[in-house]
């Protein structure tokens, strides 16, 4: 059907002219049409260029969180390391870290503070959740960071130098930790005196008090509160330049550690360390006991390795190591006087003493488990008690297993021995020779004595004549 207004009639394949008016512009339909196209894309374009051109106006700011669980080790400094690298690159507005540690690693601690002194993003350290500590290395880390925060109920401090000795280190390696930490402090307005002490006297305060001290800058009860608390603080960050920190409404981003670098993290604890050391002291006496099995000396080794390499990871003392090889050789005697004796209450009584000694008690949580030292003991005394006891006293048995066990045991003949043939002794066929001249089948005999696989046998006297005449009645 024709448009409107239009009343003459056009051959085919020819197009209707566009109707225009007197000043030769389209109609107000198609106008209107034209001004939408065109409204709309200037609309989009406008909004490209928004979205390329200001994107701090109205984006929510990006907080990347890291945490700082367990030791302070080679494994945790690459990957906080790394997610505040990460941080940078994708240009977030601040790294949080929180952090629950004992201390760990000297080298590993001074990796996560350069990290932290030379990010161009602020980091802030939060010591969470409640009965969480930053002690030790974790001292050292928030005194570096430009915002320190602690959750209530959360403890700093205990950051005196300690190795495998467990004693006090030589004086030029506490005056540089003290030098460090203070440098740390001065850096960022912070208490130095205080942080001098917590390395010379190895003090240890709650949050509350280190607000009063200003060994931190706030107490947060949570991590959305602490980000609206600091949100525009001006703070130093890498090459002495300063950033304002945008965290209020941040959306946060979580990088979490990988899952190879997590069990090996996970394995330098504590409990951990206790386990491989009394592990590997076991498997190296069974090495000495039995040599040249080999298996057991390498894995004693591998485990004392796992073990000393987590003791230079925690405060361990000297004498905890001590009581723990004294309670090996406790062990070892009982293996040459089996039973439940002395050496055995000996053994479990250092186990315990050392299990409950071998880390610094001044370092909080730095410990092992009674959940761990006590199932330990139980196992030890009962297999000194029973397996031990049990294995040795079945050394003055008399030799009874291979063939030369069968010597007296009795049978019949079942293939003539004439004067060799085929016994059945202990329901098994055996090849054999009659020392007793020709014996026909069904003889009762008596093994004498064993010549490789092949048996010497005699006739029992009662019945030699016996099976011979029921047979055929000839003598």
């Amino acid at each position: 059907m024709a448009p409107e207004g239009s009343d003459v009639p056009r051959p085919a394949g020819f197009a209707k002219p566009t109707p225009r008016g007197p000043s030769g512009m389209m109609d107000a339909g198609m106008r209107t049409f034209a001004r939408a196209v065109l409204l709309g894309a200037a609309t989009l374009s406008a909004t490209a260029f928004l979205a390329t051109s200001a994107p701090a106006q109205g984006d929510r700011p990006v907080v990347v969180e890291l945490g700082l669980r367990g030791v302070v080790d080679p494994f945790t400094a690459n990957y906080i390391a790394g997610g505040i690298a990460q941080a940078e690159a994708q240009g977030a507005d601040a790294v949080l870290l929180t952090i629950d540690t004992p201390g760990g690693l000297d080298s590993s601690m001074r990796q996560i503070i350069q990290a932290i002194l030379n990010s161009d993003v602020p980091v802030v350290c939060y010591v969470s959740p409640e009965g969480a500590r930053a002690a030790s290395a974790g001292t050292f880390i928030m005194m570096g960071c430009p915002v320190a925060a602690m959750a209530p109920g959360t403890n700093i401090g205990a950051a005196h130098p300690v190795g495998v000795a467990g004693a006090i280190e030589q004086k030029k390696v506490t005056n540089d930790a003290v030098a460090y930490i203070q440098s740390l402090a001065h850096r960022n307005g912070r208490n130095a005196e205080w942080a001098k002490q917590a390395v010379v006297d190895a003090v240890s305060i709650p949050a509350e008090e280190a607000v009063k001290e200003n060994v931190i800058d706030l107490i947060a009860p949570s991590i959305p509160s602490l980000l609206s608390d600091i949100d525009g603080q001006t703070v130093e960050v890498a090459a002495g330049q300063t950033a304002t920190i945008r965290t209020g409404g941040a959306s946060i981003q979580t990088l979490s550690m990988g899952i190879g670098a997590r069990i090996l993290h996970a394995l330098l604890s504590p409990d951990f360390a206790f386990i491989f050391f009394y592990l590997g002291l076991g498997l190296i006496v069974v090495e000495l006991i039995h040599p040249g099995l080999s298996v057991p000396g390498i894995m004693g080794i591998v485990f004392l390795v796992a073990a000393f390499v987590t003791f230079g990871l925690l405060p361990v003392q000297i004498i905890g190591v001590v009581l723990l090889l004294a309670s090996a050789l406790f062990f070892l005697l009982e293996l040459k006087h089996p039973g439940l004796g002395v050496a055995t209450v000996g053994g479990v009584a250092c186990l315990v003493l050392g299990g409950l000694t071998l880390f610094n008690p001044s370092v909080p949580n730095a410990r092992v488990s009674l959940w761990v030292i006590v199932p330990v003991a139980g196992a030890l005394v009962l297999f000194f008690g029973t397996v031990v006891k049990a294995a040795m006293a079945a050394r003055h048995l008399p030799a009874v297993g291979g063939i030369e066990g069968i010597v007296g045991s009795e049978g019949v003949v079942e293939d003539d021995l004439d004067p060799e043939g085929v016994v059945l002794v202990s329901s098994e066929q055996w090849s054999a020779r009659s020392v007793a001249g020709h014996l026909p089948r069904g003889t009762r005999v008596r093994v004498v004595g064993v010549d490789r696989l092949r048996l010497d046998v005699e006739p029992i006297k009662e019945q030699a004549t016996a099976v011979p005449l029921a047979e055929g009645g000839k003598p």
